[in-house]
């Protein structure tokens, strides 16, 4: 497929890990960005500076004000933006049913700006569990939880939308990403954050079979499926590699030298564990060119380093 006009973007959710990236890899292109924040929003400095970046403070739930606010030669509108995505809030039905009308919003919204291209970030708990070696945009959907449903309804009714509206619609479901800006209580972040602080760690038998990609290369995957990704595909977002989580363990605790009993078995699995989660990145592969840049020793060695930065900067302020 040829590659689509990409000179001017806008992203909702711009603060998020993977918008970030995201942002990072279209300045490398010098590509223009756009980037949504909440006003006053400390994740701001989140964001790198460069010329390339224009912020527009406009809230998740106010995007129509956008068509007052942007200009209407814009050529790809990513939409990352979602409310209730801890897990405390994932159940909760009516923060999560919003979330479809703001989805249907930003694809309004992108046909008013003048893209020619929708991008949605989309989610593995639209498929719900699955016990197969390797999940891929045509295995079925059977979401169970409000976010994988509000998602997976999201993807569907925008779908239909962009039809109408004669724009491209492009879909990413994504599985597990960690890195730089992760969020709060993750498997990689919370087991980052006690072992730097010397804090006692339990986990399961960790024996589930997981993929995990590097917040860079998740970038790079949604920047390229702006660029080359078929209209109305849905793509698996993940390395398309899987191993056990205790040997995702094993390699922080190496990387941190760490001296102390991680744990491992001290916790008993949930009811209805999933223990299979790896995507099948073949089309995306195909369709786009995209192949994972890091492996996981190599990403966890540059969250790392990074931490070790960030938790020092914490610290002098505090």
């Amino acid at each position: 497929m040829l590659d689509k006009k990409m000179k001017k973007v806008i992203i909702s959710g711009a603060t998020s890990m993977i918008g970030v990236a995201l942002i990072e890899e279209c300045i490398k292109n010098n590509i223009y960005v756009t980037a949504l924040s909440r006003k006053n929003s400390p994740n701001l400095i989140r964001l790198p500076k460069s010329k390339f970046i224009d912020i527009v403070e406009c809230d998740i739930n106010n995007l129509e004000n956008l068509k007052n606010l942007c200009s209407k030669d814009y050529d790809i509108f990513y939409h990352f933006a979602w409310e209730g995505t801890t897990k405390s809030e994932r159940n909760d039905i009516f923060l999560q049913d919003k979330n479809i009308t703001t989805s249907i919003t930003a694809l309004k919204m992108a046909k008013e700006l003048g893209c020619h291209t929708f991008v949605g970030a989309g989610s593995q708990a639209e498929f719900g569990r699955v016990d197969k070696d390797k999940i891929s945009p045509e295995t079925s959907a059977n979401p169970e939880i409000a976010y994988g449903i509000a998602k997976y309804s999201a993807c569907k009714l925008t779908q239909i939308y962009a039809k109408q509206l004669g724009i491209n619609h492009i879909w990413g479901r994504i599985f597990s990403v960690y890195g730089i800006w992760d969020n709060e209580g993750t498997m990689i972040n919370s087991t980052i954050d006690k072992l730097l602080k010397k804090e006692k760690t339990s986990f399961t038998k960790a024996e589930q079979i997981w993929d995990y990609l590097y917040s860079e290369d998740a970038g790079r995957a949604f920047y390229l499926m702006g660029l080359k990704g078929k209209d109305q595909s849905i793509y698996c977002i993940g390395s398309g590699e899987g191993k056990p989580l205790y040997e995702y363990i094993k390699i922080i605790s190496e990387k941190l030298s760490n001296k102390l009993e991680l744990g491992i078995g001290e916790i008993g699995y949930t009811e209805n564990q999933v223990m299979r989660l790896c995507a099948d990145i073949s089309s995306l592969k195909e369709d786009t060119g995209f192949t994972p840049k890091y492996n996981f020793e190599e990403g966890i060695a540059k969250t790392l380093e990074w931490k070790k930065i960030y938790f020092k900067s914490v610290k002098e302020n505090e």
